[in-house]
């Protein structure tokens, strides 16, 4: 649109609901100096409503719709599902906040107190719960990925001002910044237009709120470990192996290595470690997907009755296996079977598919929903071969090993 927004639709005239999502392209990423956290707080303040929506939750529920957001390191997601017959209220009810979200002192006070009581639960009272706390602060050392997304400290959250959170709203909430994705059974004939009524009047950044740009990470040239000891019921070893970002073209090969190495019960940590083994009662992988680097996460728990010692070996033997006799074409075949059926499945939910969209049209790349798939089926176990050898290495790698503390 003129103002800068982008929208993307997708008509499905058989489904009666429509799912109605915003992103804006902020996340923990962009917190403030000195007030980590920031994101994710004004994730809550965008519910303590508008000018003229004094409640958006229920004014939503009224039209038959529910609604949730989601916060992250590189974006923040506001999505809505309700009556095909009813989208414009969703319409209307986001434009508002975009446009005029009510902040005053007030409304800040009480969203500090929840935050800052989310941030002691789940990351001080909880076991491991803080443990992105240690592990991407050995992983990135100038990039804002260094805190978690709920934050460093809830202090940063307590000293939060009214002039940080409307200077943070000017400069990130506005509609050069968002993506707006409908998907559903709306009317096709009125909906270009609903969509001008509601969004065309909001003007976008101003030349005093652009954001700074962010610091690029150095390569990582050595293993970092960090042993951390606290009130947990057992020792946890948690392993980051430092990957490129999402547009990485080794995305792909990455997403299928982590699926044979560490994901179900045919995977190949699961039964060397756990069922082949009396070492390990827990291992798993996964791939982190940011924008500006991510990684290969693998966190395994060592049996209670395990020597710690000889289980982390065995861990890192596993692996170094994995790298040097790479994968087979029926693995590889197995595993690609299994996402196209998760595929199929995913593309069933009208919310997830306006999630997706929204999501790829923040990348620039919204056709990424139709093409994303036959990038994955082109994998070739070369290719997982090849990318296990450059990424699963010891200078890729941050630890962090829990151990229990001594009463």
């Amino acid at each position: 649109m003129k103002n800068g927004l982008t929208v993307v639709l997708h008509h499905d005239p058989k489904r009666t609901v429509a799912a109605v999502n915003v992103l804006y392209k902020v996340g923990s990423r962009n917190d403030p100096p000195g007030r980590t956290g920031f994101a994710h707080l004004f994730e809550h303040l965008m519910f303590g409503g508008s000018e003229n929506v004094p409640d958006f939750d229920e004014a939503l529920q009224r039209a038959g719709g529910e609604n949730n957001a989601i916060t992250g390191a590189d974006q923040t997601l506001y999505y809505d599902i309700l009556p095909a017959d009813n989208v414009e209220t969703a319409l209307w009810l986001e434009a508002d906040r975009m446009a005029s979200l009510k902040l005053n002192q007030k409304s800040l006070d009480t969203q500090k107190k929840v935050v800052v009581e989310e941030f002691k639960e789940t990351c001080l009272e909880e076991p491991y719960g803080d443990l992105y706390h240690h592990l991407n602060d050995l992983v990135y050392k100038v990039h804002p990925y260094r805190w978690p997304v709920i934050g460093e400290r809830f202090e940063h959250i307590e000293d939060a001002s009214l002039e940080d959170v409307r200077d943070f709203y000017y400069t990130y909430y506005r509609p050069d910044n968002a993506i707006l994705a409908i998907a559903g059974g709306y009317d096709n004939s009125l909906i270009r237009g609903q969509i001008e009524k509601w969004f065309a009047h909001i003007p976008p950044s101003g030349p005093e709120h652009q954001p700074p740009s962010l610091p690029t990470e150095p390569e990582q040239a050595e293993t970092r470990r960090k042993e951390v000891f606290a009130d947990v019921p057992s020792p946890v070893i948690y392993l980051s192996y430092r990957t490129p970002g999402r547009l990485h073209p080794d995305f792909p090969a990455l997403d299928v290595l982590c699926f044979l190495l560490g994901s179900g019960r045919s995977s190949l940590l699961y039964h060397d470690l756990v069922r082949d083994s009396d070492l390990f009662a827990e291992v798993s992988a996964s791939h982190n997907d940011s924008l500006d680097s991510g990684s290969v996460m693998i966190d395994a728990r060592p049996d209670e009755d395990a020597d710690y010692d000889e289980a982390r070996a065995a861990l890192f033997a596993t692996i170094e296996k994995f790298v040097a006799e790479g994968i087979t074409k029926p693995q590889l075949t197995k595993v690609m079977n299994r996402l196209e059926q998760h595929n199929h499945f995913k593309s069933i939910n009208i919310s997830s598919r306006a999630s997706e969209l929204a999501f790829y049209a923040a990348l620039g790349k919204p056709e990424l929903i139709n093409e994303e798939l036959n990038q994955y089926l082109a994998v070739t176990v070369e290719d997982v071969n090849r990318v296990a050898q450059t990424y699963l290495r010891p200078e890729r790698l941050s630890e962090v090993d829990y151990f229990c503390e001594e009463e």
